[in-house]
């Protein structure tokens, strides 16, 4: 059985160091430097926008709503629209050692998705993959509840060598996902239906950060070896370069 490395260092008062240290990793792998690594971060409150959104018309507006209700305003690793990170969420990163990575594109997202809507179901989640129609940052990889209300969003980035699979799994704070997407979908001239934005505790009550990162875990070691380790600091240090390419347009305005 393959051994996957386990991280769970966060940066939650730097946003965009968080996301650049999923970067840095996904890099490391990729040239060979690092072994295949799973990190399960608990990040501070981050409106982390796509690419599309950073050429729409609305962005630098969008960008300003975010931060206006108190989160920070990143630009992605990977993913579609814009979506939204707070302590009650878990940012999931998966860094893949791939010679062809655009050939498992399919499978990766399957795996990821399943593994995650599996985890849930041993929560009690009625846990399904697929995208609900009107949700926000919509994947056909989704995982929802009872193909009502999206909990999990997964996207892809691959470069040479490799490619990182993260997301974000929405254990509690669901209110807060969506009050701030309001205003910033409006502002990027995108039509969603806010009722479609759900949590694991919402449908579970009583569940915990702690139990959902467990029960991925649970998941993972199906297929793995687990190892938990620390972020080495020649990672961290190439995370701090790559951080400023993160950060959204305009003055920061928050701490997360």
């Amino acid at each position: 059985m393959a051994t996957l490395r386990v991280l769970t260092d966060s940066f939650p008062d730097d946003a965009a160091l968080d996301t650049a240290v999923s970067r840095a990793l996904m890099l490391g792998v990729a040239a060979g430097a690092l072994p295949e690594t799973l990190r399960l971060a608990r990040p501070g409150r981050i409106v982390a926008f796509g690419k599309r959104d950073a050429v729409a018309p609305g962005y630098l507006a969008a960008v300003r709503s975010a931060r206006a209700g108190g989160f920070e305003a990143i630009e992605r690793l990977a993913g579609g629209r814009a979506a939204v990170f707070h302590h009650d969420t878990i940012a999931f990163a998966h860094a893949i050692p791939d010679s062809d990575p655009r050939s498992g594109i399919d499978r990766r997202f399957e795996q990821t998705a399943g593994r995650l809507a599996q985890a849930l179901r041993h929560l009690g989640l009625d846990a399904r993959v697929g995208e609900v129609p009107g949700e926000y940052c919509p994947g056909a990889h989704s995982v929802n509840a009872g193909g009502e209300r999206k909990v999990m969003g997964v996207g892809q980035r691959l470069v040479s060598g490799g490619v990182h699979v993260g997301g974000v799994v929405v254990v509690d704070g669901a209110s807060e996902v969506r009050d701030i997407l309001v205003p910033v979908y409006a502002d990027l001239g995108l039509e969603w239906r806010p009722e479609t934005t759900g949590s694991v505790a919402n449908e579970v009550p009583g569940t915990t950060w702690e139990d959902v990162r467990d029960a991925v875990l649970a998941e993972y070691s199906r297929n793995y070896t687990l190892q938990a380790t620390e972020l080495d600091d020649g990672t961290l240090e190439l995370a701090r370069r790559l951080a400023p390419e993160h950060l959204s347009p305009g003055a920061q305005a928050v701490s997360c």
